[in-house]
This record gives structure tokens, sequence and C-alpha cells, in this order.
């Protein structure tokens, strides 16, 4: 992926609250698009190996829920979180991290990760396959700024993190 790209047009399975519902579980099924998420605004998008991994829940998280105010004052609309992972994992994970500004994205099927070229095996872990670690700056639906952890390859036998820091992205953001 590179610069100047338009993101791919996907369909994601999210589940929302919805107290209308009621009972111990109101989610409702909706569908978000990426035209909806990326279009007519200027965001951050991050990806990750899986949701309740140690460095995605340790660092790469954490940091940019920690770090979303200043992020938005460097000119960011939204902050998002990919994974390859379904919704019932995704919002179990962001409840976990008390994440309240960070909006998951679950790319459950992978197409979203797979579009953009980040789609990896990692049958040496367990977990089939995810995304390699990313992150984006995108304007009106095309790629800004594109981070990428070196070495990508099925099978890794390491998790590189730094290129997709939230401090690599605001040290960008910064220089403008």
């Amino acid at each position: 992926m590179k610069e100047g790209v338009k993101i791919p047009d996907v369909v994601f399975k999210a589940r929302v609250r919805d107290e209308s519902i009621g009972g111990d579980n109101p989610f409702r099924w909706e569908d978000l698009t990426s035209q909806g998420l990326f279009l007519g605004k200027r965001t951050i998008v991050f990806s990750l190996p899986g949701a309740f991994t140690p460095t995605c829940s340790t660092f790469q998280l954490p940091g940019f829920e920690a770090n979303y105010k200043k992020i938005q004052e460097l000119g960011i609309d939204e902050v998002y979180v990919a994974a390859v992972n379904d919704a019932f994992v995704m919002n179990k994970w962001m409840d976990s991290q008390n994440a309240l500004n960070v909006k998951p994205i679950p790319d459950g099927s992978g197409e979203f990760t797979r579009q953009l070229g980040m789609l990896v095996a990692k049958d040496n872990l367990g977990f089939g396959f995810r995304s390699w670690r990313y992150a984006a700056v995108i304007q009106d639906g095309i790629i800004e700024k594109w981070f990428e952890e070196p070495g990508r390859q099925d099978n890794c036998l390491e998790d590189p993190y730094g290129e997709t820091s939230p401090e690599s992205i605001m040290t960008y953001l910064e220089s403008l």
C-alpha cells in the first residue's frame, strides 16, 4: 500500500449497543462501510495482529486512546483500530481496555486487510490469517501517509512494533 491510493470499499459487520432491545445483551447488527468510516474526514486507522494480544493491549491501543485528544488537535477527526477479529471479540476487547475514543473496525473475514495487501499467515502462533501491523492517515478515503512495520511475511517469528506507534504517527502530524 502507498500514499495516494483509495481505501478499499468493504462492509464490516459490527455489533452496536441498542438499549431498546433490552435484556442482558442489548446489541444489534449494523453494517459499517469503509466509505462511511473514511469519506469526508481525516482519520487514522491502525491495525494489529489481534485483540487481547500483548503488544496490542499493552502499548498500541492504550497509546492511541491516551493520546486521542492530542491527535484530534493535530487535525484528525477519528481514530480507528482494525483487526481480523469478529465484532464480539472487538467489542469485548475495547471494553476490557476502557477504550472510549478509539473506535473498532471488526474485519472478521479479513477482507479489508486482504485488499490492503496486509493479510499474513500466523499459523506458527495458531492465529490463522491476521493483519500485519500497519497504520495510515486517511484524508477523505485516500491514504495520505502509510506506516508499516518492517519484515512483513507469513509466519514471522517476531512482532515488530514502532513504526505504527501513536508517537510515530503524531511525529508525522506535528511535522506538517
